[in-house]
């Protein structure tokens, strides 16, 4: 991949984007992980205001420092970037005491955890008239669709989203982003034991960018590529994730009435 004419592709569409939609800039969320880097970024480089949203939910201490420290060196650079830290941990705390304690489950309270997220963002965005930019990738989007609808898929644009994972890291490294976030294993940050996005999902994100381009192959190809017991695990994930994951990647299904009901 060229990566440079990477970037330079996607700040131009940023930039059209931006013009025409009538908003003044871009917001952030900003994780301490290798999505949130690379774009904020790039929203930094189109040279148009750009809000940095470091939002922690009872985060864990390096999470917090690398977007602390990424957010301070984005600022170093682009006088352009706005940073901002929002604790939402009290927040979180009250709605955990004012939700029925039956529906607080580990992945309920992770979910609702992220589309907090989400509401901050929308609040700041919209306050300043600033384009929620969401920072998932094409593995993540659509292919096992590892994200919480209307949490972090809650956005106006996705300029990273035509990106694989290793794609995402080959930006970055162009883009100088720092090492320990570009050697810190991907988590979402959204529970309490700081697990990775690997040990949720069951595979790494090379194994699910190979399951992705494998299930796009002709039959053809397929019977000329024997897979290996791990390959059809991985495959076999993939494929049950992608097809779980349905309802986040289509449009929200409309009930189409007849001409012949209407009045």
């Amino acid at each position: 991949m060229q990566a440079r004419k990477v970037i330079d592709h996607i700040v131009n569409w940023l930039d059209t984007y931006l013009t025409h939609s009538g908003m003044t800039g871009f917001c952030v969320g900003v994780s301490g992980g290798i999505d949130s880097a690379v774009t904020s970024t790039l929203c930094a480089e189109t040279g148009h205001p750009v809000m940095v949203l470091n939002m922690p939910i009872c985060q864990a201490p390096d999470q917090l420092s690398r977007a602390s420290a990424h957010n301070a060196w984005l600022t170093s650079i682009y006088p352009n970037v706005t940073p901002k830290d929002q604790d939402l941990t009290p927040v979180f705390s009250s709605i955990q005491t004012h939700l029925p304690s039956d529906i607080q489950d580990k992945l309920t309270l992770a979910n609702t955890r992220s589309r907090l997220r989400m509401l901050t963002l929308y609040a700041f965005a919209g306050h300043h008239r600033l384009l929620v930019t969401g920072t998932g990738n094409k593995v993540e989007d659509f292919g096992v669709g590892f994200y919480t609808k209307y949490g972090d898929g809650g956005v106006d644009i996705s300029p990273i989203a035509d990106l694989m994972k290793s794609e995402v890291y080959a930006l970055g490294r162009e883009l100088n982003i720092a090492p320990d976030i570009l050697t810190a294993p991907p988590t979402d940050g959204l529970w309490a034991d700081n697990r990775t996005d690997e040990s949720q999902i069951g595979a790494g994100y090379d194994e699910l960018e190979w399951a992705m381009a494998y299930t796009a192959l002709s039959e053809e190809e397929k019977r000329a590529q024997p897979l290996d017991g791990r390959q059809k695990q991985v495959l076999s994930l993939f494929r049950r994730l992608h097809a779980a994951n349905r309802h986040k990647m289509d449009p929200i299904p409309v009930c189409e009435i007849p001409d012949h009901l209407r009045p």
